[in-house]
């Protein structure tokens, strides 16, 4: 990207005005102001990221924080190393977007122990810009921006890699040292549609990776499923770099006997999913990648990612359902002229049509899925079972007393409901003072 695109891309991003802002205060103050890492990385590539990092040279910590405090709040984090937190909210039509900008200073780390957690981060004011880009994972992401004139710093060819769609360890030498920095090759290779640099494979493949804790497996993951329209590049990227046989082996035997199907399938599903609330896209391509493997290995798979809840939503169990439920377009299709109508509402209560619907798409049932979202469609049943006809507060009016009868009595109408036996409030009362009369 030329430099006048820079400044053209640049007009009406929120947080490149921030950075120029703290750059023309650290500029005053003896110092320089450079963006850098993922920022910069999505800028090249004419993405609108929603946080930055703001690196600032030549300027003391103390010093650093007292010229922040003049742009509002300030939050810090870290404990031996300081973030500083500039957040805002910026109108946008009827839409309040949240941005976030980090300031600090230029660290380095320091191995003290094994495994991903085992670094001291220093902060050195003084510290070269290539010795600061250093420690960055990929070339891509040790890219810097200055703000105030738009000029590339690039000490290690990243804007070369980025244009070739290349992922390269920045510093092969230190870049094992950080076993979390293989899963970020795998979600980087999915969301940029990137390739992994052959000597960065054999760094990779040689890493342990027994050290990384469930949550930032599942944080790398999550991005890799959830953040990229090719999700199979991540697939293929997981499989090159023993990932998938390290930490998810059922998931690298499917791979080698099913690996184009798999990919095509989770390709599919991400773009089925952009309609779907957060939690429930998280449910389908979990449940895209777990029909693969089978109910019990993607049990393990769930466990070794922490998933339970999400957002309010049980996404474990409802992704154990939906996969389960992954034949039932298709084979309802074949017998289409039997299935009953109350069948498509037990279903409903099982499990979202719509998530089945969005499965069996990504699995190419075209014709199948076709018919399928139709009969959904004429029984209402788009968004999951009809409400109940009668509730609980119905009944205490009736006369019953509170009590496990009052959920006995509510369970056989919910059932006769979707059954079809009861389609009015007028029959399903009836029907209930009949139970509470027994």
């Amino acid at each position: 990207m030329a430099r006048n695109d820079l400044s053209q891309n640049s007009q009406n991003n929120p947080l490149f005005s921030k950075a120029v802002e703290v750059a023309r205060a650290a500029q005053s103050h003896g110092g320089r102001a450079l963006l850098v890492g993922g920022f910069v990385r999505d800028f090249l590539l004419n993405l609108s990221p929603k946080d930055a990092d703001l690196e600032v040279y030549g300027i003391e910590a103390q010093a650093l924080r007292e010229l922040l405090r003049g742009f509002g709040k300030v939050d810090c984090v870290g404990e031996s190393f300081r973030v500083y937190k500039l957040s805002w909210r910026q109108k946008n039509a009827d839409i309040k977007e949240r941005f976030e900008l980090d300031v600090s200073l230029p660290r380095r780390d320091k191995k003290t122990g094994a495994g991903h957690r085992g670094f001291e981060v220093e902060g050195n004011p003084f510290a070269s810009i290539e010795d600061a880009s250093r420690r960055r994972d990929f070339t891509v992401n040790a890219i810097l921006l200055d703000p105030l004139t738009s000029e590339i710093l690039d000490p290690f060819g990243g804007r070369e890699d980025l244009a070739k769609g290349v992922l390269r360890a920045t510093d092969e030498k230190h870049f094992g040292e950080d076993s979390l920095r293989v899963l970020r090759a795998v979600q980087f290779a999915a969301r940029f549609q990137m390739r992994v640099a052959k000597e960065t494979i054999e760094i990779c493949r040689a890493i342990d990776l027994s050290d990384l804790p469930r949550e930032r497996v599942w944080g790398e993951v999550e991005k890799w499923l959830l953040k990229s329209s090719s999700p199979s590049n991540g697939l293929e990227a997981a499989s090159q770099l023993g990932v998938l046989e390290k930490l998810f082996p059922y998931l690298e035997t499917a791979f080698e006997r099913r690996g184009v199907e798999i990919g095509s399938t989770l390709d599919r599903a991400a773009k089925e999913k952009t309609d779907l609330a957060y939690p429930q896209q998280i449910v389908l391509m979990l449940a895209a990648m777990g029909i693969f493997i089978g109910k019990n290995e993607l049990e393990k798979f769930l466990e070794s990612l922490g998933i339970f809840k999400i957002g309010g939503l049980d996404v474990r169990n409802k992704t154990l359902v939906l996969a389960g439920e992954r034949k039932r377009v298709r084979d309802w299709f074949r017998c289409k002229d039997e299935i009953e109508d109350k069948e498509f509402r037990y279903l409903s209560a099982r499990i979202e049509p719509r998530l089945i619907h969005k499965l069996a798409r990504a699995r190419g049932d075209e014709e199948a899925t076709h018919w399928f979202w139709q009969k959904i469609t004429d029984l209402d049943l788009q968004d999951g079972p009809p409400a109940p006809l009668v509730m609980g507060r119905d009944l205490l009016e009736m006369g019953i007393a509170p009590g496990p009868r009052v959920g006995e009595i509510l369970q056989t109408l919910w059932a006769r409901q979707l059954a079809g036996e009861l389609s009015t409030p007028s029959a399903a009362q009836e029907a209930a003072r009949e139970l509470i009369g027994n």
